[in-house]
């Protein structure tokens, strides 16, 4: 179906996998419209519960395709009209409906790095590398990276990462907050598709679905006024509808739960309850 991915649904958790192995995964542009596709198309279809994104072969991705004095960063729009395609694809991820998890197989750098910080948790091999090189190239951070990495590390590791532009091993990137696992290579995928199992079995696509975008949401409001203006009218909807009725009974039998609502048809009237943001 697509040239640049390859995709896999099973047991409610869809892999898609970056999968131009012969150029360690970088990004081109048939890439962005195919992940913005696919993530459109999991993102609307209900059996879709938790998303993983991995690498084809030994990298996760090295970034964009570079080629002679770096053609591909330059566009013949003008600069006005002109939209970074990485930007794109991780403000498509921030507005997912369905938990995404990264699983960083190997060498994830440029792109390969900005990627993985809209992505709600970051499992990574004790064997890959991360590295934020733009500096080193000569241009800027992009896919929205100027506005994730401080929120995810800290102003200061963040600047280090950035100003140096070096590539860093997984156990920096674990121990500088930007991974939650570090696992071996042979144990990665598997490592994240038993924590989306965790997922899909036991909670509520909606409940997941209105925490996911209340924690990302939040982190732009200037107030926990403004988390407790919404979270009480999630709690107000939740507790009349089915899902909490099952979930309650489900513990008190000490059964797994049944949840039945849908994130296509069943999400509150109010949702989303923030103001959509347009380029222009």
């Amino acid at each position: 179906m697509y040239e640049t991915l390859k995709t896999n649904l099973e047991e409610g958790i869809m892999i898609i996998t970056l999968n131009r192995p012969e150029r360690l995964n970088a990004l081109n542009m048939p890439m962005i419209d195919e992940l913005l596709d696919a993530l459109n198309k999991a993102d609307e279809n209900d059996d879709v519960r938790v998303i993983i994104i991995t690498g084809e072969g030994r990298a996760f991705c090295a970034g964009a395709d570079l080629d002679k004095d770096g053609d591909i960063f330059k566009s013949d729009l003008p600069m006005e009209d002109t939209r970074d395609g990485g930007g794109l694809v991780t403000l498509r991820i921030y507005d997912l409906n369905k938990p995404i998890i990264g699983a960083i197989n190997g060498p994830a750098v440029g792109f390969g790095a900005t990627l993985t910080l809209p992505m709600d948790i970051r499992i990574i091999s004790e064997d890959a590398k991360m590295g934020f090189v733009f500096a080193r190239r000569g241009i800027t951070l992009e896919s929205c990276g100027g506005w994730f990495l401080p929120r995810l590390v800290g102003i200061e590791q963040a600047m280090e990462w950035v100003s140096t532009g070096r590539v860093f091993s997984a156990k920096e990137a674990f121990e500088g907050g930007l991974a939650s696992r570090i696992v071996p290579a042979d144990k990665l995928l598997d490592t994240a598709k038993e924590l989306a199992r965790e997922i899909v079995g036991n909670t509520s696509q909606i409940s997941v679905a209105l925490n996911r975008q209340l924690m990302w949401k939040m982190l732009g409001a200037d107030h926990p006024m403004e988390a407790h203006k919404i979270e009480s009218k999630y709690i107000y909807w939740t507790g009349r509808n089915a899902d909490v009725a099952e979930g309650v009974n489900a513990f008190l039998e000490k059964r797994n739960p049944e949840f039945n609502m849908k994130v296509s048809t069943d999400l509150p009237e109010f949702y989303p309850w923030w103001k959509e943001r347009t380029f222009k």
